[in-house]
C-alpha cells in the first residue's frame, strides 16, 4: 500500500536531492506556483490524486498564459517538464503508481514553440498613442465626470504609464488568485522620491524597478484622487463592486460586526468611501483584471495589434526592443532586471540578426 504524501512535503523532499543551487531555486518556484493551482483549481493536496486531466488542464492553463502575452512558450514547456520530472520521482519513491503528465492526452495540450515570433510588443507609435489616450481621458473627465470616473481614468493613466515606461511584469504589479504571494504592488513599495518601485519578482525575490518620471507622476496623481486610507492599500484596486463588497464584510465581520451593522453601514456611504472611513483594504485588480482593463483602452482609443489589444506584458518587451534597437543594451537589462547581458542578448536576437545582415552588406559592397 503506498503512502499518501501531501505535495508540498514531497517537494520539499524532491529539492533535498538537487544538488544545483539556481535549478533548485527555479524549482521551488515553479512547482510551488503548480501545487498552489492545482489546490485552488482542483482542491487536490495529496501527490496520488494527481490525474491526467489535472495535467491536461495544467498544460492548458500555460497555453493561455502563453496566448495572453504572459508567458514564452519555451517557458511554459520547461515548467511542465518541471512538474513531469516531479511526478517521476514521485513514482520512483512509490508515492503514485504512474507519472500522469507522460500522457499523450495532457501534453497534447501544450503550446507549440515558435521561438519569439508570435510574442507581442508595443512598438513606439501605439506606446505613444495609449499614453496619449489616457493623458486626454484624464482631462477630459475632469470638466465633467463622475467622482467615480475621475478616480478610475487617474488610475487608468498610471496603470498605463507604469506598464509602459517602467519594464515591469504584469505579474508584479496585480495580483495573481493561484499565487497568495502575488497580492499586487502596494503603495508601501513605491519610492516616487527614488523613482524605484519594490516589486515581487520573477525570481520569486523582491526587486527594485526604475520608476521614470513621467510614470512616477502619474502614480502621485492617482494616489491623490483614489486617498488610500493607509500606505498598505495596493496601488491598484479593483472597481469590481462585489469584490469590494465582500471585503468588506470580511475585514469587519472579523472585527466584530454584525452582518446588520455592515449592511446598515454600506446604506449609508459609497462602498469606497466605506473602505476609507472604516480602514477596509481593498483586493488588488486581478493580472486577468488588468488585461480587461487594457482591452476596453485600446478600444476606447481605437487602437488595433492585428486584431488584438495591447497586452500587458508586451509593454516590458517593447521597451526593451526600443532600448537594445538604440543600441542600449546594457541599460536594457538593467530596465528589464535580466541576470545578465546573454539574456538581453538572447531576448532580442532578432535585432541582433539584423545588425549582422546590415554588416555584412557593407563588408560585401566594399569587397
Amino acid at each position: 500500500m503506498r503512502e499518501e504524501a501531501a505535495i508540498e512535503s514531497t517537494i520539499e523532499r524532491y529539492l533535498d536531492g538537487v544538488e544545483a543551487g539556481n535549478s533548485r531555486k527555479n524549482y521551488r518556484s515553479v512547482l510551488t506556483e503548480w501545487a498552489a493551482w492545482l489546490r485552488a483549481e482542483a482542491g487536490v493536496t495529496a501527490v496520488d490524486a494527481v490525474t491526467v486531466m489535472h495535467c491536461r488542464r495544467y498544460a492548458r492553463h500555460l497555453k493561455r498564459l502563453v496566448r495572453d502575452g504572459n508567458l514564452r512558450a519555451s517557458t511554459a514547456n520547461t515548467y511542465y517538464a518541471y512538474v513531469r520530472a516531479f511526478l517521476g520521482f514521485c513514482v520512483a519513491d512509490e508515492l503514485a503508481a504512474t507519472n500522469p503528465a507522460k500522457s499523450a492526452r495532457a501534453t497534447d495540450e501544450l503550446p507549440e514553440d515558435h521561438g519569439d515570433r508570435d510574442r507581442q510588443f508595443w512598438r513606439r507609435k501605439q506606446r505613444d498613442a495609449i499614453l496619449t489616450y489616457v493623458d486626454r481621458r484624464t482631462e477630459e473627465v475632469q470638466s465633467d465626470g463622475s467622482d467615480r470616473e475621475i478616480r478610475r481614468a487617474f488610475r487608468n493613466r498610471a496603470l498605463v504609464s507604469l506598464l509602459a515606461l517602467s519594464g515591469v511584469r504584469g505579474g508584479e504589479v496585480f495580483a495573481a488568485t493561484a499565487d497568495k504571494r502575488r497580492v499586487g504592488l502596494r503603495w508601501t513599495d513605491v519610492n516616487l522620491d527614488a523613482n524605484a518601485v519594490r516589486v515581487f519578482g520573477k525570481s520569486r525575490e523582491y526587486e527594485y524597478a526604475q520608476l521614470p518620471e513621467r510614470a512616477g507622476a502619474a502614480l502621485l496623481d492617482h494616489r491623490e484622487r483614489c486617498e488610500p486610507a493607509d500606505a498598505s492599500w495596493p496601488v491598484f484596486p479593483t472597481a469590481h463592486g462585489p469584490s469590494l463588497r465582500r471585503a468588506v464584510e470580511t475585514q469587519l465581520g472579523e472585527r466584530g460586526w454584525t452582518d446588520e451593522e455592515i449592511d446598515e453601514r454600506c446604506s449609508e456611504l459609497p462602498l469606497p468611501a466605506v473602505l476609507r472611513e472604516e480602514r477596509v483594504t481593498p483586493p488588488s485588480l486581478t493580472t486577468d483584471g488588468a488585461r480587461s482593463v487594457m482591452k476596453r483602452l485600446c478600444a476606447d482609443a481605437e487602437i488595433d495589434v492585428r486584431g488584438e489589444y495591447l497586452k500587458p506584458h508586451g509593454a516590458r518587451r517593447g521597451l526593451g526592443h526600443e532600448l537594445y534597437a538604440n543600441g542600449h543594451a546594457e541599460l536594457a537589462q538593467s530596465a528589464l532586471r535580466h541576470a545578465s547581458i546573454e539574456t538581453t542578448h538572447e531576448s532580442y536576437s532578432d535585432i541582433r540578426a539584423a545588425e549582422t545582415a546590415r554588416e555584412v552588406d557593407r563588408v560585401l559592397k566594399r569587397d
